[in-house]
């Protein structure tokens, strides 16, 4: 089968296309024939070492969607032709609270998704949406399932309050903001980029800024008056913006930290304030199911900024790395061996 392979770091150039032997399932695995799989900012870090845990040759990628076309010894719930989505969300654990010592995310260290075949435990595949394409629904595991935990599991996002999520345009942001708008909150939003900001009001988001401009936190709050809960992926310096554009006892979830670690937190600002700071990663397989109902429901569809081949992962890869992107980008699998 063709698969995409990194052997060693030094950027999204060190992926290779290959051919690399056939995998058979293991008892209590499906393999699963991939259609299409998407991009995450976490693959482009992995490219550069930038990720605890690497262990290389790795074959890459969180998400995808496909057919199940082979079952191991001890799987009973999925049948063969099944078509599914693979939650990449591996090994939880019992508590709902945090992921236990054994968590793993598929696409290193174990072979993931940029690959013509993948083989999953059982538990981690779920039936594909009906409404939903393989590309719409291969855009959605790693990325949906981090808004949506961030939104409703940690940050218990109500109808009504005012929902602020810093620099849209990336997967987790666009999620988190098309979740709140269909939970009814009132969700504002920054990018450096005009167009993006137009685009998420074209989404439900009611406002936004250019954080690029000089008073940007001061324009926000007058847009605003401030946020009942923050979904930040940023960090950086501007996550002490986001304790200032809080109000009183309001929620901070932080998921990651894109622009690097926070220069200078200055403690008063959130202790006066009375605010909540919580971190939050993926989430459990109880979030990925209730997340895919609540796509579902509410009938919601991934943003897809563009389409690669396969063969053109490295390609898609530093097209990311720029972030220009306002959507999912996805790699179409190539059928055959």
């Amino acid at each position: 089968m063709k698969a995409i392979i990194l052997r060693e770091t030094g950027g999204p150039n060190q992926l290779k296309y290959e051919d690399v032997q056939m995998l058979v399932p293991q008892s209590g695995e499906v393999l699963v024939k991939l259609k299409y799989a998407s991009l995450n900012r976490r693959d482009v870090w992995i490219t550069y070492g930038m990720y605890p845990g690497m262990k290389l040759p790795s074959i890459l990628g969180a998400d995808g969607a496909g057919e199940v076309v082979a079952v191991g010894d001890q799987v009973e719930e999925i049948e063969v032709g099944s078509q599914v989505v693979i939650n990449p969300s591996l090994h939880w654990g019992e508590n709902e609270a945090f992921n236990g010592p054994d968590y793993t995310v598929l696409g290193m260290p174990i072979d993931g998704t940029y690959a013509q075949y993948v083989s999953v435990p059982s538990e981690n595949v779920y039936l594909k949406p009906n409404y939903l394409s393989f590309e719409e629904a291969a855009a959605l595991p790693l990325s949906a399932l981090t808004a949506y935990r961030a939104l409703v599991t940690r940050g218990n996002v109500k109808k009504g309050e005012t929902v602020l999520i810093p620099g849209i345009g990336s997967g987790v942001a666009l999620f988190a903001l098309q979740i709140a708008a269909a939970i009814g909150a009132n969700v504002f939003v920054t990018s450096s980029s005009e167009e993006k900001l137009e685009k998420a009001k074209k989404l439900g988001a009611a406002g936004g800024t250019n954080y690029r401009s000089g008073a940007y936190v001061k324009d926000l709050k007058e847009k605003m008056g401030g946020a009942d809960l923050v979904i930040d992926g940023v960090g950086g310096k501007t996550f002490n913006d986001m304790i200032q554009l809080s109000k009183p006892s309001g929620r901070i979830v932080n998921f990651g930290a894109t622009t690097g670690p926070i220069p200078e937190l200055v403690l008063p600002r959130i202790f006066f304030k009375h605010l909540d700071v919580k971190g939050t990663t993926m989430g459990s397989p109880r979030d990925f199911e209730q997340m895919l109902q609540f796509f579902t429901e509410h009938q919601i569809r991934p943003v897809i900024d563009r389409t690669f081949s396969l063969e053109e992962a490295a390609e898609a890869q530093l097209y990311m790395e720029k972030g220009q992107q306002f959507g999912k980008i996805t790699l179409k699998i190539p059928d055959g061996e």
